[in-house]
């Protein structure tokens, strides 16, 4: 019997701040399906990430995004599509993932496309996603875990407050395999940790 959640899942709503636009990924929306699979299929990406289930085409991208839907809808998992604020033009995506609302935690996913690097794109979104799940989600407990050697990763972690805690031995994927593993950086940020300054 699953536990039993304290409260309900906030609704997947806009977030906005630090020159961005946060909002749910459209499965129905030809422009965000092709969006998800660029980033997915990013050779930058694959270096650092093996997803369970492989993106290679718009149909798998498509049915990935709908399962990231469905997962909203449980509250168990909130997807964003990563904006510039002014214009809408499309940056990356970052996920409050594996929410556990009976201890109060979830762990903190993002990708940026590669025009978009070198932009703080994902430090701000970190910041604003962050907030948003200690406020609106009322989470205790933020994870924030990594490829061991991915610098820029650990960097954006540190600068978002999400301290270093330690090595997880062949916690993740190797690159490409499913059958190998790597170990990975354990990152993580309490509601009570000082709310770090905006970039």
């Amino acid at each position: 019997m699953a536990p039993i959640r304290d409260q309900s899942p906030a609704p997947l709503t806009e977030l906005h701040g630090h020159g961005l636009r946060l909002r749910p990924w459209d499965a129905a929306s030809g422009s965000d399906v092709e969006t998800w699979l660029r980033g997915l299929r990013d050779p930058e990406f694959q270096r650092w990430n093996t997803p369970l289930r492989l993106v290679t085409d718009r149909r798998s991208a498509q049915e990935s995004l709908l399962a990231r839907a469905q997962s909203a809808t449980e509250g168990t998992s909130m997807s964003f599509r990563i904006a510039d604020a002014a214009d809408d033009t499309a940056l990356g995506h970052i996920g409050v993932n594996e929410i556990k609302y009976h201890l109060k935690v979830a762990r903190v996913g993002y990708w940026v496309l590669p025009e978009a690097r070198g932009q703080g794109v994902a430090t701000r979104a970190l910041l604003l996603a962050a907030h948003w799940a200690f406020t609106e989600l009322r989470l205790h407990r933020l994870e924030l875990d990594h490829a061991l050697g991915h610098d820029a990763s650990c960097r954006i972690a540190e600068r978002c407050g999400f301290a270093y805690e330690g090595t997880l031995r062949g916690a993740i994927f190797q690159e490409g395999r499913h059958d190998a593993f790597r170990d990975a950086h354990l990152h993580a940020r309490l509601a009570t940790d000082p709310e770090p300054e905006g970039p």
